[in-house]
């Protein structure tokens, strides 16, 4: 008998293996307070760091809407109603997404030191690094309601739609973390990429303008569009708040199997290479 197999037989298990993706999820179920103290403890240091603070938070996405809607605001003849609000809005929420894949891609790598020193489910970090994305993103929203107020959007009961939205967008985007977290593994130079990724998509998502007069002419286009998911998310977001929004109600089923999808394949795209993290350079 090799003493593997009579390490196997007594019930040991080589350091850095893989679990089984049942035990693997348990395992870092157990260590949810661990993943949330860590988001929690990063956005704190990250606004220590910077002069303005938490303010910092809010004044980014501000100024990138304001920039975003006077340029395409003078730009585009044909304008959705309510453009300072639609804009704000596609901002706003675009941000929660690309702060979880940028920041969820450098969750291992930027990391070497925990992960090769202690045992722990490593699917943690990226999901931490969603937290922490989402704790940024929940004083956001406070300012864009307030936003919306001010731009003549009175509140309403479907404001809190946002709820069940942004259930479903977290899934999204944690499961594109995951997915950003092993490819950055395996192709370090993705981080690179990445900004130039999201870049694209912000300006292919309909953050900035109105998909149906934009592409009006161009019906095919138009339906694609009811199946991206980020649009979705926007749209959805736009019609529970706004007035002048309107989006069909299976908008939320597509988006549903996006998030179920995103979050189940990125997870077990994720454990497939758990092995793999522990030995990062």
């Amino acid at each position: 008998m090799t003493a593997a197999e009579y390490a196997e037989q007594q019930g040991l298990n080589r350091v850095g293996a893989r679990p089984s993706l049942r035990s693997y999820l348990m395992q870092a179920w157990q260590r949810r307070d661990f993943a949330f103290e860590l988001a929690r403890s990063r956005l704190q240091a990250t606004n220590q760091r910077n002069r303005l603070g938490m303010l910092w938070v809010i004044i980014k996405p501000t100024m990138n809407a304001l920039m975003y809607g006077v340029i395409f605001g003078l730009l585009q003849a044909n304008k959705p109603h309510d453009f300072p609000a639609y804009v704000v809005i596609g901002v706003f929420f675009f941000e929660f997404f690309t702060g979880s894949v940028n920041s969820g891609a450098k969750s291992i790598t930027g990391n070497a030191s925990l992960v090769q020193s202690l045992s722990f489910p490593r699917i943690t970090l990226p999901i931490a690094a969603v937290i922490q994305q989402f704790l940024t993103l929940v004083p956001m929203l406070g300012v864009m309601f307030i936003y919306c107020m001010i731009l003549g959007t009175p509140p309403k009961w479907s404001w809190l739609m946002v709820v069940p939205l942004l259930a479903l967008f977290t899934m999204f985007n944690t499961g594109m973390a995951l997915v950003c977290a092993r490819l950055t593994v395996h192709i370090r130079d993705f981080t690179q990429f990445l900004p130039l990724i999201t870049r694209v998509l912000f300006y292919t998502s309909g953050v900035l303008f109105g998909v149906d007069r934009i592409l009006n002419a161009f019906p095919i286009l138009v339906r694609m569009f009811d199946f991206h998911p980020l649009y979705q998310a926007l749209q959805i977001a736009r019609g529970s708040i706004m007035n002048s929004v309107d989006y069909p109600p299976f908008y939320w089923v597509v988006l549903g199997v996006w998030a179920v999808v995103a979050l189940v394949g990125g997870t077990i795209y994720f454990w497939s290479a758990e092995e793999r993290y522990g030995r990062i350079d």
